[in-house]
């Protein structure tokens, strides 16, 4: 799209209102809005926001930053009316003497994405998001309640979000996403809905995208969305198995019928780049004190450091499609996290295996779960991080991973987590009242 094409579009279409989206560090989606008459200034790149007011941006002595949109982002938003029509654009952000502003995440995922182009490769992903739908209280707070009593693939009634899913899968393809499948999971009131796979930033695009239509559509139902790793105790939380594979040539490079399993050495060595540096890239990919309640035996999250073509227990999966189909599943990451960030590391490990070579470990076909920590440490399968703290610790130490960030984001980055970790460090718990308050 031009931008006389896009300038005649909001015309044509009487959109009134446009919202500028960014992202923060820590993955929260931000806007400043502009009426029509404004469009031609937005276009110009003249919109300014107070970066000191973003968490993890500026210092308040150097706070103004541009917002430059991106045209082939331009969408309506469907859950306005006709009347009411609003629609977004992307942006990326800029210093005013019009650089790259260092802090900005997709700035983080476009330098990756140049370096993999330098290299040859386009980098395709498709994410599997899951999420929780709760009922909200006579406020519209929301709460941790559902009536919602479905497993795995049930149907209405008694899967009780079973509209609200329809609705938000309607909503996305009239943004443009192609959804592939939605279902109920595991847990009571959880979902999962796939959309079709596309190169790195336009699905870090549609991630954020995802996450607000799902958020907006739910509570139109009178329902509340959440994408906490783990809001509920003794069930399985929300994760975002990554599915990803590189291009080379318009074929995929992850290919080879006379590879060990259909797999090339590109598949081989990019498994490998992500095992040696997932500890590092953890506290992106899991940020939250929650993230860890997921990340534990027995609820089919991945808790060690191992990989396999057909093993459900492992933290990479090579799914059993191959030809176009072939890619390599990373089944850690969870919803939380900044999806440009995210992609960023996983795209920067994975290049670095192939550039040196890297041979992956031996594959686990057994159930890691059901190995003692004797038999796991014989075979050299290692832990992931086992909390936040952990993992800010192992990022720090992972010199690729600090340097995909960048300073100024990492630097931010590693600053409020370790003021997350403390605040909840600190915290007296439900969990102490109920246990130690009587006894003691």
């Amino acid at each position: 799209m031009t931008r006389q094409d896009l300038l005649n579009r909001v015309k044509e279409e009487n959109i009134r209102f446009i919202r500028l989206q960014f992202t923060d560090i820590f993955g929260q989606l931000k806007n400043i809005a502009v009426t029509a008459s404004q469009m031609r200034k937005a276009l110009d790149n003249e919109v300014v926001i107070d970066g000191s007011s973003i968490e993890g941006f500026l210092r308040i002595e150097e706070s103004d930053m541009m917002l430059h949109p991106d045209l082939d982002t331009f969408a309506l938003l469907p859950w306005h009316t006709a009347e009411d029509r609003v629609a977004r654009l992307i942006c990326d952000v800029y210093t005013p003497d019009g650089k790259p502003f260092a802090g900005d995440p997709r700035g983080a995922l476009k330098r990756a994405v140049k370096e993999a182009r330098e290299m040859g490769y386009t980098f395709n992903v498709g994410p599997e998001c899951e999420f929780f739908l709760f009922h909200t209280d006579a406020d519209g707070h929301p709460t941790t309640h559902t009536n919602d009593e479905a497993d795995y693939f049930d149907l209405g009634p008694i899967d009780r979000g079973e509209i609200a899913r329809r609705d938000v899968c309607l909503a996305l393809e009239d943004m443009g996403f192609e959804i592939e499948a939605s279902h109920h999971e595991s847990a009571p009131g959880q979902h999962e809905i796939d959309f079709k796979y596309a190169d790195a930033l336009k699905t870090a695009d549609n991630i954020m995208t995802f996450k607000l239509a799902v958020k907006t559509v739910a509570q139109k139902h009178g329902l509340h969305a959440t994408f906490m790793p783990k809001p509920l105790y003794g069930v399985n939380g929300s994760g975002m198995h990554t599915n990803m594979s590189l291009l080379k040539d318009g074929r995929n490079a992850f290919v080879d019928p006379e590879g060990q399993k259909g797999l090339s050495k590109e598949a081989y060595w990019f498994i490998a780049g992500l095992l040696e540096h997932v500890s590092g890239m953890t506290a992106v990919l899991n940020p939250l004190v929650n993230s860890y309640k997921r990340l534990v035996p027995g609820y089919e999250a991945p808790c060690y450091k191992s990989w396999s073509a057909r093993n459900r227990s492992v933290l990479i999966r090579i799914p059993s499609a191959r030809g176009d189909g072939t890619r390599v599943e990373l089944r850690s990451p969870d919803p939380s996290c900044n999806p440009y960030l995210a992609l960023a590391l996983l795209l920067r490990a994975g290049l670095d295996g192939i550039r040196k070579k890297l041979e992956p470990p031996k594959e686990c076909a057994e159930n890691i779960y059901a190995m003692s920590e004797a038999q796991r440490a014989a075979r050299g399968i290692l832990p992931l991080p086992g909390s936040l703290k952990e993992a800010v610790e192992q990022m720090k130490q992972d010199a690729l991973v600090m340097d995909a960030l960048g300073g100024h984001i990492a630097e931010q980055y590693l600053k409020g987590k370790e003021k997350e970790w403390e605040a909840y460090r600190v915290r007296v718990s439900l969990w102490e009242i109920e246990k130690y308050l009587v006894i003691y």
